[in-house]
C-alpha cells in the first residue's frame, strides 16, 4: 500500500503560500527559483481548468481521496511524469478506499485496480499523490494500487492484469514514458521505502507484455 508522505511533503500550509513571498521562505535564490518554477501555475488565470469528478482513464469510477493525502499541482507542466509505480493494497478494495479518504492516513495513490478489473481513480494525474514514500518519486510518478496481498498469488487475477496493463499503457502513452522495468517499477524499488509490494507473485514479464500490446 502507499507509504506515508515524507517530511518534505508534510510541511504545513504549503498550498497557502503566496508566490510573491516564496523566495524568502526557502532561504536561497537557487532554491527559490526551483520552487517558483513549480508554482507559477497558481497565479490567477494560469491553472488548468478542472471538472469535479473528471477521470483521466476512461471507465474509471471517481472516488475522491482526502486532500491531506496529496498535493495539488499542474503536472506535467510543473513536474515531468516519467514513472508508474505498482502497489498492492494489503487488504480489500473497501479498506483501501477508507484509508485514502482518511486525512490521518497521510498517503494515497492515483488509482486502485480491483480483483475484478474495475478501476477507481482517487487523485487526478495532475496532482502529486503521496504514494511512494519519496518526495521526488511522488512528484514524477503515477501510483496504481492493486487489491490483494503480496503473499497471495491468487490476488493477481487475469482481469486485474488486463485492466491494469491498459491503464499503464494509457499513462505511458500520455507522458511518453518508456515501457520497461526502469520506468514501470514496484513500490519496493523506490529509494528509501520499506515496502515489499508488489512482491514475488507479481508477474512482471506478463505485465509488461500486456502493456506493450496496448501501446
Amino acid at each position: 500500500m502507499s507509504a506515508a508522505k515524507s517530511d518534505a511533503d508534510r510541511r504545513p500550509g504549503r498550498r497557502a503560500l503566496l508566490v510573491g513571498g516564496l523566495a524568502a521562505a526557502v532561504g536561497t535564490a537557487a532554491l527559490a527559483r526551483q520552487e517558483l518554477s513549480h508554482l507559477w501555475w497558481r497565479l490567477p488565470g494560469v491553472e488548468k481548468p478542472r471538472v469535479a469528478g473528471a477521470v483521466d482513464f476512461g471507465g474509471a469510477r471517481w472516488v475522491a481521496a482526502s486532500p491531506a493525502n496529496y498535493r495539488r499541482a499542474d503536472r506535467p507542466d510543473d513536474y515531468p511524469v516519467d514513472r508508474v509505480v505498482v502497489h498492492v493494497t494489503q487488504g480489500d478494495y473497501a479498506s483501501a478506499v477508507r484509508a485514502f479518504q482518511d486525512p490521518a492516513h497521510q498517503a494515497a495513490a492515483h488509482y486502485i485496480v480491483r480483483e475484478d478489473g474495475r478501476v477507481t481513480q482517487l487523485i487526478r494525474e495532475l496532482d502529486v499523490a503521496f504514494h511512494a514514500g519519496n518526495r521526488q518519486y511522488n512528484e514524477r510518478s503515477v501510483g496504481i494500487e492493486h487489491e490483494g496481498f503480496v503473499e497471495h498469488a491468487s490476488s493477481f487475477t487475469d482481469a486485474m492484469y488486463a485492466t491494469s496493463a491498459r491503464l499503464t499503457a494509457t499513462i505511458c502513452g500520455r507522458y511518453g514514458i518508456p515501457v520497461d522495468r526502469e520506468h514501470v517499477i514496484g513500490h519496493v524499488e523506490v529509494p528509501g521505502t520499506d515496502h515489499t509490494d508488489p512482491g514475488r507473485h507479481w508477474d512482471w514479464g506478463r505485465y509488461l507484455e500486456l502493456v506493450h500490446r496496448h501501446m
